[in-house]
């Protein structure tokens, strides 16, 4: 099957706002993109002796939930991807019950991109330790699947333990396509063990391959999501993706473009995607 396209949703950069996440939205499915999706950053560390090695936006970045509703509420046929929210940060009853909202607002359109998140500032400002990493994420996904089931829903994991209890909305279609933000070796073959899609992002294509090489000897059912830099060769990254057996890549728009200069580079995007 030939990959499937999104794009990432201008949730940051100096004209990230409603105008421009509205008009990459609208382009996208006016293009007949798979999907749209918005990941998550609580905070930049502003400590003199922090070295951003990573890369991180160096601007606010919007709320990816509240991002993906305002481009629900311009479209009704695209997907619309958390790729990716760190999911420890906040209760699984509450980020399910948000999922689920946004879910039912947008007629079943959600795929739900999830991380245990990795910059130990952001775990001090929640009040959640780093351990709870692991087998503590793993707890965390079953009680948001659990979430989402026919009430009374319950789970009687370690550290996420739900009460029997009455707990909605529900997903339109009994439950969200949940996929797993993993880099390590370990994190990637957990989520082929659960059985979840893979989300990773492309840094190298030799990497990538490794990576999705793991997902797949681990049993990973798939489905597999890349996240592609700004500045990628696409007809080649759409290749190499396809080669892999991925089945979507999502593009990262310049930043520091309008919202019209936004939709002209998505449209470039396409136009040699093919």
């Amino acid at each position: 099957m030939p990959v499937r396209l999104g794009v990432n949703l201008p949730t940051f950069g100096p004209h990230a706002g409603p105008a421009a996440v509205a008009a990459v939205a609208t382009a996208a499915e006016r293009l007949g993109l798979h999907a749209v999706s918005a990941t998550e950053r609580l905070l930049l560390p502003a400590d003199p002796a922090w070295r951003n090695e990573a890369g991180l936006p160096e601007w606010p970045v919007l709320d990816p939930i509240e991002a993906l509703t305002w481009a629900a509420a311009h479209t009704s046929r695209v997907r619309l991807a958390t790729g990716v929210v760190d999911a420890l940060f906040q209760p699984p009853l509450v980020l399910a019950r948000r999922l689920a909202t946004l879910d039912v607002l947008s007629g079943g359109r959600v795929d739900a991109g999830l991380g245990q998140g990795w910059l130990p500032e952001e775990f001090a400002a929640t009040g959640v330790p780093m351990s709870r990493r692991g087998p503590g994420f793993e707890d965390y996904l079953a009680a948001v699947r659990a979430c989402w089931g026919p009430d009374p829903v319950a789970h009687d994991g370690p550290a996420y333990p739900l009460p029997p209890s009455r707990v909605g909305p529900k997903p339109v279609n009994g439950t969200i396509p949940l996929l797993v933000g993993a880099l390590a070796r370990p994190a990637v073959e957990r989520t082929a063990r659960l059985g979840l899609g893979l989300v990773a992002a492309v840094r190298d294509w030799d990497t990538t391959a490794t990576e999705v090489g793991w997902y797949r000897a681990a049993g990973g059912p798939g489905p597999v999501s890349l996240r592609a830099l700004a500045g990628e060769d696409v007809a080649g990254a759409v290749a190499r993706a396809g080669a892999l057996g991925v089945d979507e890549v999502h593009w990262a728009l310049p930043h520091d473009l309008p919202p019209g200069g936004l939709v002209a580079a998505l449209e470039s995007i396409v136009a040699a995607a093919g």
